[in-house]
């Protein structure tokens, strides 16, 4: 009747390490997910407030300064790299009007925390937004 007990411990022995093991897999999962979800947010404000400016070079500091500002507290993107391409305006008489302007961000997700089962890992995201050239010619 002494060694009761000893079964207990030696099953938690046992399972604990499984257990912890499956908690640093779903943080890093779900850290995954959150960076990913953050990288897709700042991209498609980044390429809104592109399509809201005038010409290539306002756009691409409207766009990083979106993106910043967005991931600027995130944990899980340091140091964002943002690449905004603008359409260039179409010919006079042509009949288009409007154009698309692509703002890509990339940048490294930090594996702070579960250094032990997830190594760091780039995430780059492609966002579109319609520009108006009626708009941008008053």
């Amino acid at each position: 009747m002494r060694d009761r007990g000893a079964a207990d411990a030696l099953g938690l022995v046992l399972i604990a390490p499984a257990i912890l093991g499956l908690a640093l897999l779903v943080i890093a999962l779900g850290r995954g997910v959150d960076a990913r979800a953050q990288v897709r947010s700042a991209a498609e404000s980044g390429a809104q407030a592109a399509a809201l400016e005038r010409d290539a070079s306002a756009a691409s500091a409207a766009a990083r300064r979106a993106v910043e500002t967005i991931l600027a507290d995130s944990p899980n993107c340091d140091d964002p790299t943002v690449v905004t391409v603008y359409p260039p305006a179409p010919p006079p008489g042509s009949g288009v009007d409007v154009g698309i302007v692509r703002v890509t961000v990339s940048c490294e997700v930090s594996d702070r925390g579960v250094e032990v089962i997830n190594q760091p890992y780039d995430e780059s995201v492609t966002a579109v937004a319609t520009v108006d050239f009626f708009r941008a010619r008053r």
